[in-house]
């Protein structure tokens, strides 16, 4: 005679863990001449993933320096050296230790 087991419930089947959206690209922005006095700083470090955002978080962390928005609208900016020029700055990727540089106009140069 055979025997027969109750039915064991069905497992659902396990799904792999699904990884979360990567971090944002962290690197550097460098300030050079009237954006190094402006931030108080030569660089600082940004994690975002488009220049628009590395420069809005720029804006906020020197919210308290009033001259820092005006220089930084009237400069240009290298992305691992190669110059933005009128691209929009959201369509900018930055890279896993990239390099903004912050180029305010040079007089005579």
């Amino acid at each position: 005679m055979a025997t027969t087991h109750p039915a064991r419930p069905a497992r659902p089947a396990q799904l792999p863990a699904q990884p979360g959206p990567p971090e944002p690209p962290a690197g550097t922005i460098r300030y050079w001449a009237a954006a190094k006095a402006a931030a108080g700083t030569a660089e600082e470090p940004y994690t975002a993933r488009t220049l628009a955002d590395a420069l809005a978080t720029a804006r906020r962390r020197h919210e308290d320096e009033p001259e820092f928005a005006r220089v930084l609208a009237r400069c240009s900016f290298l992305v691992d050296g190669d110059p933005v020029g009128t691209r929009d700055h959201s369509t900018v990727q930055l890279a896993e230790g990239g390099t903004v540089e912050v180029l305010p106009p040079f007089a005579g140069g």
